[in-house]
């Protein structure tokens, strides 16, 4: 694996617009001709040791995308959004790993993200970065960034081992094998009419409503699909009808499962096919 270079300019500690918490920003040079930029941007990790390690998560999809595209300079950005418009500036692709609802990222910065949408830059989401406050301005801009979201009373959060046995042609499965792994799935989410394109889908088994129903655990809708066996998709894709790209990605609860190499591969498949956009 190459040397990484860190960018002295971005190697900096700054307060932003985001509570108390303090967001650090580290650059990371390519190794050749640079070709793009990618921005990961991690909230505050959340859930102790092993799972919403948003920093270590981020880091870990960031050195292996340069690993793998040594022609890619990435941004590393902990803790909220950065203060300092230039981070995001030349961004092809922005992924966003952060808790979500009323402490989403975007929440307090729907111009900045809206001018980036503008300018056709790829935006993925990972986990609980695809839920937002339902009925929101942030509903309506992530559905525009990545063709859906995870709408409370509508969507569910359940921990379930999927089987992803059919993989859809596209070149964020290029080289996937199928899986099946634990991990807390989301689903039913609120999708565009068009569009989106299902990346992962599995069969969601009884236990997944064995929850009685709440905003996150179940509603007479999702109940019916479930028992009727219909696949539910986890990961999708999305062409912006004015240019860029988006992909939600609900997996990613348990650090540990960026281990498994076709999760991991297929997230980093993701973050290219958007960053060409």
């Amino acid at each position: 694996m190459p040397v990484t270079r860190v960018l002295p300019l971005l190697a900096l500690s700054v307060l932003a617009g985001c509570g108390s918490h303090e967001v650090t920003v580290t650059g990371h040079a390519a190794e050749e001709a640079a070709t793009g930029k990618v921005v990961f941007l991690a909230g505050p990790d959340s859930h102790g040791p092993g799972a919403h390690e948003h920093k270590a998560g981020s880091e870990l999809l960031s050195a292996a995308l340069r690993e793998r595209r040594p022609d890619l300079a990435t941004v590393n950005v902990y803790g909220g959004w950065p203060e300092d418009p230039a981070v995001l500036a030349g961004a092809d692709a922005v992924v966003m790993y952060c808790d979500g609802g009323k402490n989403h990222l975007i929440n307090d910065q729907l111009p900045a993200f809206r001018e980036m949408l503008a300018r056709g830059v790829g935006v993925v989401a990972l986990h609980y970065c695809v839920e937002v406050p339902k009925g929101s301005a942030s509903a309506t801009a992530l559905q525009d960034a990545i063709g859906g979201y995870f709408e409370t009373d509508w969507s569910v959060n359940p921990h379930w081992t999927a089987a992803f046995d059919a993989l859809p042609e596209h070149p964020i499965t290029r080289d996937i094998r199928s899986f099946t792994l634990l991990d807390e799935w989301y689903f039913n989410m609120r999708f565009r009419d068009t569009g989106v394109t299902e990346i992962l889908a599995a069969v969601a088994p009884e236990s997944t409503m064995k929850r009685s129903n709440g905003p996150h655990s179940g509603n007479d809708a999702v109940r019916e699909l479930v028992a009727e066996g219909v696949p539910q998709v986890t990961a999708w894709a999305y062409e912006r009808p004015d240019g860029g790209r988006g992909v939600g990605y609900t997996g990613g609860h348990f650090h540990k499962n960026w281990q498994n190499d076709n999760a991991r591969e297929l997230v980093l498949n993701a973050i290219e096919w958007a960053a060409e956009n």
